[in-house]
């Protein structure tokens, strides 16, 4: 690599590092400028302890159903580009090499406690932020999306891991980027303990650049939300989202560019512009899931993020359960109504696709959700059932 672009490494390290400084009390480790990042993976160094797997497929983030051809005239994830059912065959193929694959967290087990694990990056919100200007918060993002999977299984973060790529480092815009990381940590009460800056020539467009996150959390053994205990007549209780967050931004993009609109035009029937709206960071989760939990009751955590009701929730049930969900049991977002209309888009892909204004759902025992709703402490909502059955089902 040119000094020049050493020099530039070693300028936005010092800029994290006195960003981390001046946001947080916490102990961290340095951003590396280049070549590997400094910790091992956990299975280096203890060989001999089995690990529980979790795989969420990313094409998760950009498609849609296999019947799912436009055919009807309403435009579909799948005709965005990005194929869930594809990406669901992927993981069950990686299953069969990896049994134990499929949660939203990676559990290693390490003494009375498992670390959790989760990665995630984006997606193509990324090309509204280098449309928008909006580069603040995409870090934000990054971390919401691996916090909010590994809270799901009742984990504490302890630290976050960042991996940012570009062909020129622009060192402002990537302190900008990593600031919105460092945010992240804070809200979600985890240290951001190291990272990758890597500068590839010719690999991204001009100004472009590319993330991916890692965190890591721990919780004890007896303590684990796993959903084995669910059982028919159990509640589900929603957490509002702050809007699209991270996912199903293909599909939002080919219809920003149907609707004729752009992201400076304000979003009809909302204040704010759709570049804002939709650039809206993702909601963290952690302290107010991590505080349900200690009021005991809940019994499974469902993330809401590609495939939205359709695939997620089931995913914490035993085989058997499904969910009826109570419809008009929350006010769906003007974002996503205005994303279906404009759209075209068909309810049930719309479930498939986007968090239609719930970000996270929890599945506890009715005394639970009635003491919860009752206190008004986290804004939620009844929104559903666990039921005999299978899949996600709406009254």
């Amino acid at each position: 690599m040119a000094t020049a672009s050493i020099a530039s490494n070693t300028e936005l390290s010092r800029a994290i590092a006195a960003s981390i400084r001046h946001s947080s009390n916490k102990p961290v480790a340095t951003q590396q400028p280049t070549g590997r990042c400094m910790f091992n993976r956990l299975s280096d160094r203890f060989p001999h302890l089995s690990v529980r797997a979790t795989r969420n497929s990313s094409m998760s983030k950009e498609n849609s159903r296999k019947s799912g051809d436009g055919a009807g005239g309403g435009l579909t994830y799948k005709d965005a580009g990005v194929d869930i059912d594809a990406g669901s065959e992927l993981v069950r193929r990686i299953a069969k090499m990896a049994p134990g694959i499929g949660g939203f967290g990676g559990l290693f087990p390490l003494g009375d406690s498992y670390l959790v694990a989760g990665t995630d990056g984006v997606g193509t919100k990324l090309k509204l932020a280098f449309e928008t200007g909006i580069h603040e918060t995409i870090g934000i993002d990054l971390v919401a999306m691996s916090v909010n999977d590994i809270v799901t299984s009742g984990a504490k973060p302890l630290f976050f891991l960042d991996y940012y790529a570009t062909s020129r480092l622009d060192v402002d815009l990537a302190e900008k980027v990593i600031k919105g990381i460092v945010d992240g940590c804070q809200q979600s009460d985890c240290t951001l303990l190291g990272g990758e800056t890597a500068e590839m020539p010719d690999f991204y467009a001009e100004g472009e650049y590319d993330l991916s996150g890692f965190a890591v959390g721990i919780v004890k053994k007896e303590s684990v939300i796993d959903g084995k205990n669910i059982a028919a007549g159990d509640v589900l209780v929603g957490l509002p989202s702050s809007g699209v967050h991270s996912n199903g931004f293909s599909l939002v993009r080919r219809v920003l560019a149907q609707s004729g609109l752009s992201l400076n035009d304000q979003l009809p029937g909302g204040s704010l512009t759709l570049g804002e709206a939709l650039m809206a960071p993702t909601f963290i989760y952690v302290k107010q899931v991590l505080d349900l939990i200690s009021k005991g009751g809940v019994k499974g955590i469902a993330h809401i993020t590609g495939g939205g009701f359709t695939d997620n929730i089931p995913r914490v049930f035993p085989k058997g359960l499904g969910a009826l969900i109570y419809k008009d049991s929350w006010k769906v977002p003007t974002l996503f109504k205005w994303i279906q209309e404009a759209g075209n888009i068909e309810d049930a892909e719309m479930s498939r696709t986007f968090n239609m204004g719930i970000g996270m759902v929890v599945v506890m025992t009715e005394e639970a959700s009635r003491r919860i709703l009752e206190e008004g402490q986290h804004q939620a909502y009844r929104i559903g059932e666990v039921v005999h059955g299978e899949g996600v089902n709406y009254n």
